[in-house]
């Protein structure tokens, strides 16, 4: 089994010899905050050489997950935490208080908001959520696959 952390369970088994790197990161619980998330997404996994769908991906599912605790819940601050395991990148992203009910998809939503988690489902091989394990709030998570460019020694902005 895979270590667990604050945010994500220990529910991924790692092969002998499979790479897996984390990165966390706290911001406030605000609407500037959002673009924050975006760059911080972006440098993490350009250091992590994945490619530029995945990375784009990515940066995507964390900017809808953190606007919808930014929306959603009385947070003050939200938690992420990008991990790559082998060949899958999972997120996951924390509040600090949310709706009995927990995120929910709109399938038809003609509304200005709404279609965050549409896009988070259609980004993800797989999303969910549960309970913060400290009562703390809820964890919204989704797992991407991805692969990591193969550039000899060359920069490349994600």
């Amino acid at each position: 089994m895979a270590p667990g952390s604050a945010l994500i369970p220990r529910l991924m088994d790692l092969s002998p010899g499979t790479e897996a790197l984390r990165y966390c990161f706290a911001l406030p619980a605000h609407p500037e905050s959002v673009a924050g998330a975006r760059e911080l997404t972006r440098a993490r996994l350009d250091a992590w050489k994945l490619d530029q769908d995945a990375c784009d991906a990515a940066v995507l599912v964390v900017s809808e997950l953190v606007t919808n605790v930014i929306v959603h819940t009385a947070s003050t601050r939200v938690v992420c935490e990008l991990s790559r395991f082998g060949r899958r990148l999972r997120i996951a992203v924390q509040d600090q208080g949310h709706q009995p009910c927990g995120p929910r998809l709109r399938p038809s939503s003609d509304d200005e908001h709404g279609r965050g988690l549409l896009l988070v489902d259609a980004m993800s091989s797989a999303w969910g959520s549960h309970e913060a394990g400290d009562a703390s709030g809820r964890i919204v998570w989704a797992e991407l696959p991805h692969g990591v460019e193969q550039l000899a020694g060359a920069e490349r902005a994600c």
